[in-house]
Parts: structure tokens; C-alpha cells; sequence
């Protein structure tokens, strides 16, 4: 059985089957719904549902309470409908203009830039290209049908793609970065993938918020504003536990000093002396609250933990009038997340 799904206030169509979600059927339908992880952690696809009937898969409750459930509000990644339903949600613009592929590619390079942090760059075969917005994330293809989501961390066109890649001790995944890939090994992939990019018609001042490895798909956009030289006023606050979690610290400083329009201010958490650290302590986020009280006039772009993208949101909305839908985030959500009630 097949159900319509309408879309307010857009009024989109698109066809959804009766084991299928929501978000799934909109992807395939080339409908921008707004997503992150997809698998029912981070509440970027949240939306309402207007008329019809739907249950959801399971998800963490973070992303959506009992009592959101109980208003109509839905994670559309998670929702299978029941009937045909009319669902109101903020499309994105843009978000289907390049196909998702599924491709082969080459690890070319795998550098260790901090303790549990590594940059590895692909390189596609001669005859492929990806195209993506600066933002966006592919997922690599592993075994048993398993799947791990990274953020592009270069701009598009800039040649081999590169991704920041944090250990995740017993993680499928990043314990065989660490341990056996090397270079020339051969790793499938699925994208671009996302709706987290710049919403290029705006012009107004942005904050740039990353924790950790967040600062990968954060640095795909600022490389992509700077090659095309936009004149928008962009402040990156990056925050890590210490400073040497702020792997490209000295990138950042070059950008400060080279881009007429860009400020950076790094942020670290849990220095110890032995660091020498002299700079912001505390919580990323609220380095920028106390520096832009009045974020009215603002678009904020948040990358990392669920619970930093999370406290981003409530605190600039509820303390410096960020409208709620300026708001654009990719949480980092990991397995040991996704197992969490």
C-alpha cells in the first residue's frame, strides 16, 4: 500500500510506502525535507504532522519527547505513516540538486593530527566526480550492510575529498582507521548526504560553532566562502576538552588574519597546566553567548556533540533571540549514542 504525503506550506507531493519513512520517501521523491543522522538522534527532520496517522521507530527520546509526540510533532526519519497524512515542515532549498551516488574510492592520504584525530583524503576513480555543498556528509558502505557518516571537511571542486575522523575505541569503523587501513586501500561510499550547508540567499552575519571534529564541515564552509570571496561576516567559535583537541588551531589563526570578514575564537573546556593554555575556558556556546548577546540578526551554523548543537540551540534562542528557524546544525551522532534509550 502506498500513502500521499502532502507538505505544508509548500504543498509538495510525494508517495510514501506503507514500510517506508517519511524522510525516505521524501529523498526519494527529491522533496527537501531537513535530516541529519537519520536514525532518529539529532531532531534536525523534525516536523509536525498535520492530519493522518503515523508510529514511529525507535529513537532517543532527547530527539523526541513524549509530550512533542503527544502535540503531533514527528522525526520524520523515524515516522512510517498509516494513511496518507499532511505534515508541516521547513523545506530546504537546494538540497537535491546533486545526485547521491554510490562510488568506490582510494585512500591516498592518513595523517594523524591529533592523538584521536585523523584527516584522510580520497580520491575518486578518473572518470567520477562529486558534487556537494560545502556542509555536506558521505557515508561509507561496511560490512553487513553497516554504515558511518562523515562530514566533506573540503570545500567542493578542491580537489581529493578529505574527512577529520575521531577514534571511537571498539568502533567498527574508526578502530580500523587507526589500526589497518592504509594508504591505496579501497573504501565504498554513499553521497552527498545532508542538509547542513549555507543558506547562500541570506547576507547576515553568521556564527560558526564547532566541538571536536565538528570543525570538519565548518572548515569546508569557511574554504567555500572564502574561494567565493563572500563578503559576510563569519565568527568560528571552536571548543575542545583541551587544546590539543583543536587539531588545525593554526589554520583558524591564518584565516583570522587573511579574511577581512572572519574572527575566531577557540574555546577549551578541561585544560590542564601542564597545557599552558591562556585563552577561553568553559563551554564553547557560551563564550558565544557572552560575546553576542543579541543574536537577532543572525544565522548560527552548529557542528558536534548532540549535546553541544543542543545547548547552542536553547541557549541563543531563549538568551539572544535567535530566531529558532536561523538555526542549522549537524550533531555527531556515534553508535554509542545512537545506543542510548
Amino acid at each position: 500500500m502506498t500513502f500521499q504525503i502532502t507538505v505544508q506550506p509548500s504543498g509538495h507531493q510525494f508517495a510514501c510506502d506503507e514500510d517506508e519513512t517519511v524522510l525516505a520517501a521524501a529523498m526519494r521523491a527529491g522533496v527537501g525535507l531537513p535530516y541529519g543522522c537519520k536514525n532518529g538522534a539529532c531532531s534536525s527532520c523534525k516536523g509536525k504532522v498535520v492530519a493522518g496517522e503515523i508510529t514511529h521507530k525507535p529513537h532517543q527520546r532527547r530527539a523526541l519527547s513524549e509530550e512533542e509526540e503527544v502535540q503531533g510533532i514527528s522525526l520524520f526519519c523515524c515516522a512510517i505513516p498509516h494513511s496518507d497524512l499532511v505534515i508541516s515542515a521547513r523545506e530546504v532549498a537546494g538540497s537535491g540538486d546533486f545526485p547521491v551516488k554510490k562510488m568506490p574510492s582510494r585512500v591516498t592520504t592518513l595523517e594523524k593530527v591529533a592523538p584521536d584525530v585523523i584527516v584522510m583524503t580520497l580520491q575518486l576513480p578518473a572518470n567520477e566526480v562529486l558534487e556537494y555543498r560545502a556542509g555536506q556528509y558521505i557515508e561509507f558502505l561496511l560490512r553487513d550492510g553497516k554504515r558511518r557518516s562523515y562530514s566533506m571537511a573540503s570545500a567542493p571542486g578542491a580537489g581529493p575529498i578529505s574527512l577529520h575522523i575521531r577514534h571511537m575505541p571498539g568502533g567498527l569503523f574508526t578502530d580500523q582507521v587507526f589500526s589497518t587501513l592504509k594508504e591505496r586501500d579501497i573504501l565504498r561510499f554513499e553521497g552527498p548526504l545532508g542538509t547542513f550547508f549555507v543558506r547562500e540567499e541570506s547576507d547576515k552575519p553568521m556564527v560558526l560553532l564547532a566541538s571536536g571534529t565538528g570543525f570538519a564541515p565548518i572548515k569546508a564552509i569557511v574554504e567555500q566562502m572564502q574561494a567565493s570571496r563572500s563578503q559576510r561576516k563569519m565568527v568560528l567559535y571552536w571548543g575542545g576538552r583541551r587544546p590539543r583537541d583543536l587539531y588545525m588551531h593554526a589554520l583558524c589563526e591564518q584565516w583570522a588574519r587573511e579574511l577581512p570578514n572572519f574572527s575566531y575564537v577557540p574555546v577549551v573546556s578541561d585544560a590542564l597546566d601542564e597545557d599552558g593554555w591562556t585563552g577561553r575556558t568553559g563551554y564553547v556556546h557560551q563564550a558565544a553567548v557572552a560575546d553576542l548577546p543579541d543574536l537577532r540578526d543572525w544565522q548560527v551554523y552548529a557542528c558536534g556533540a548532540p549535546i553541544v548543537v543542543e545547548s547552542a540551540k536553547r541557549d541563543f534562542v531563549a538568551t539572544c533571540g535567535l530566531p529558532e528557524d536561523e538555526f542549522y546544525a549537524d550533531a555527531f551522532t556515534t553508535e554509542a549514542d545512537l545506543a542510548q534509550p
